[in-house]
């Protein structure tokens, strides 16, 4: 079975990632999508994260009605901080007979180079790649697939966090069921 690997902090998820997944599913030969939460990120700052846990269980409630889309909780088991060598190292030796390809946005494929053991990652995996503005990218392997026809949607996590402090509206950016959750939580509110 072919994976995309969707790797993010999520916090929170959004439509823009929503629709980024469908894109990738409608438009390459993945047969679906695992979300990987990253319990932190080695080039972000934990202390503005969520608690890993909640942010699983948003994405969970985000892709519940999409059986192509999964969430994956693999980097919560492995060190911290999570680097992605190391988690695909991992799930190929645990599900050999699936093929993995990461998909990133063109301002993180542009800065694969200062990633850890980025030869190895660029050598060995496939990259499904969608553009953002300002971030021209060229293949660094033939093993790199360019979306180039993928909606293009300026949603910034760090923006709707903003919003939700303010008490301002984040409708429209995240799906209703997760704008009702996160009321009802109280997230993001300090």
């Amino acid at each position: 079975m072919k994976i995309g690997l969707y790797f993010g902090s999520f916090n929170p998820i959004h439509v823009g990632h929503l629709i980024v997944a469908q894109h990738v599913l409608d438009n390459t030969d993945i047969d679906r999508i695992w979300f990987v939460v990253s319990p932190q990120n080695p080039f972000k700052p934990s202390k503005t994260l969520l608690n890993e846990y909640d942010r699983l269980d948003l994405v969970k409630i985000a892709i519940e009605d999409n059986f192509q889309m999964e969430t994956c909780d693999i980097e919560f088991k492995l060190s911290k901080p999570s680097y992605t060598v190391d988690t695909l190292a991992y799930l190929k030796e645990k599900y050999p007979t699936h093929e993995f390809s990461v998909i990133m946005g063109s301002d993180s494929y542009q800065n694969l180079d200062k990633w850890k053991n980025a030869e190895i990652l660029i050598d060995q995996y496939s990259f499904i790649v969608y553009p953002r503005p300002s971030f021209d990218v060229k293949p660094k392997s033939e093993k790199t697939v360019i979306l180039d026809n993928t909606p293009s949607l300026e949603i910034s996590a760090s923006f709707i966090r903003n919003n939700i402090k303010e008490r301002k509206s984040v409708r429209y950016l995240l799906t209703e069921r997760i704008c009702a959750e996160i009321e009802k939580r109280g997230y993001y509110l300090n």
